[in-house]
């Protein structure tokens, strides 16, 4: 007797008589899925929409005419749950969800503007910066003065300056004789030039004193045509020394006075180092410190930069001094003698090695019949 193996329940599908296959396990499928909706839709009106979560509506459920269905579709809409939002939510997805209104809520990442800047607070905080170094700067100059605060000194560079500065006053004053004698000198051939054309003037009339008002005409005019070429050397001398004091030695002065104002702040602030560190040091005061040495770093940076700047431009200077007033001294020099040696020539000579040009005598002038 053959034994019957055991056959489970969930494999067996039930034929009916006519050889079709029994359709009551999908009655029961349908029965349950309509006791699971809402009341008031079917079977065939419901519609399950799935999407990731990269679409817009997630785990929505739509009310539609199922495929193959020909009733009219119905607008109800299931929304998901509050544990569904928030987990949406907290995976910073935008969520969806559609109402009766329509309306939608997104959720994102919120982006905070910058703080808009005031000017008239940059303003009032540059007026401050500025008024606070003012005084620090004011005190320790005062201090100085008094005898009381200490000052940072580069005796070779101070010395430098020193002489710099003497040397301009007496370069000054030169050039101040200078100018006085070019004056004068203008003066002079101005006069033998007017001498000589009333010598010549007197030659012709007076027949009996011809010759004599003759040769003093000639000489007149010749030292007027001397005077001018000296005139010449002299004001070029005078246009020379003048740029070299006003201003290639003004120029290092100013470079110094601006060495001079970075040495008071790097001291101002040196002094307030100082004092912060000879003061406790707690809470309060440590930021301070931290502060104060940031600031004495930036202004001795500073005062560090300006001393090597005016140590180069105090070497070019004396460079380029030398070889100026070498050139203009051998000028002045060999003009000077040649004109009152007589020596027409030389003086001529001399002109020519400098490369000076004169004006044409008179050119400038009236002529002797426009001052009649």
């Amino acid at each position: 007797m053959a034994e019957e193996s055991p056959k489970n329940s969930a494999a067996e599908i039930p034929v009916t008589s006519n050889g079709q296959l029994e359709d009551s396990h999908e009655h029961n499928f349908n029965r349950d899925l309509k006791r699971s909706l809402p009341a008031g839709l079917g079977l065939s009106e419901t519609k399950i929409t799935s999407h990731g979560f990269d679409g817009t509506k997630e785990g929505v459920v739509e009310a539609g005419p199922f495929p193959g269905s020909s009733a009219s579709p119905k607008s109800s809409v299931i929304s998901p749950s509050n544990a569904a939002a928030s987990r949406l939510a907290g995976q910073g997805c935008d969520l969806i969800i559609p109402t009766g209104g329509r309306t939608q809520q997104k959720s994102g990442p919120v982006v905070l503007a910058d703080e808009v800047k005031n000017p008239a607070m940059e303003k009032l905080e540059l007026v401050r910066k500025w008024s606070l170094n003012t005084y620090k700067c004011t005190r320790q100059i005062i201090s100085e003065k008094l005898g009381r605060g200490s000052r940072t000194v580069d005796l070779e560079l101070e010395a430098q300056i020193d002489i710099l500065r003497d040397n301009k006053k007496k370069y000054e004053n030169i050039l101040k004789l200078a100018q006085t004698l070019s004056t004068q000198l203008f003066q002079m051939v101005h006069t033998q030039r007017q001498l000589g054309d009333a010598f010549a003037d007197l030659s012709l009339k007076s027949l009996e004193l011809h010759e004599e008002f003759g040769y003093n005409a000639d000489t007149q005019k010749l030292l007027a045509k001397n005077g001018e070429t000296l005139l010449g050397a002299i004001n070029f001398f005078i246009a020379s020394v003048n740029t070299l004091v006003n201003k290639t030695i003004e120029d290092t002065l100013l470079t110094v006075k601006q060495y001079e104002s970075a040495r008071i702040e790097y001291d101002a602030y040196r002094t307030d180092l100082e004092e912060l560190n000879l003061g406790p040091r707690d809470a309060n005061t440590l930021p301070k410190i931290e502060q104060s040495q940031q600031l004495f770093q930036v202004h001795k940076e500073k005062y560090d930069k300006m001393r090597n700047d005016v140590s180069i431009k105090l070497k070019f200077l004396e460079e380029n001094k030398v070889k100026v007033l070498h050139n203009q001294l051998v000028l002045f020099h060999n003009a000077i003698a040649a004109y009152f040696a007589g020596n027409q020539k030389q003086l001529e000579q001399t002109l020519k090695q400098f490369h000076i040009k004169l004006k044409t005598p008179g050119a400038d002038a009236p002529s002797w019949l426009e001052e009649q």
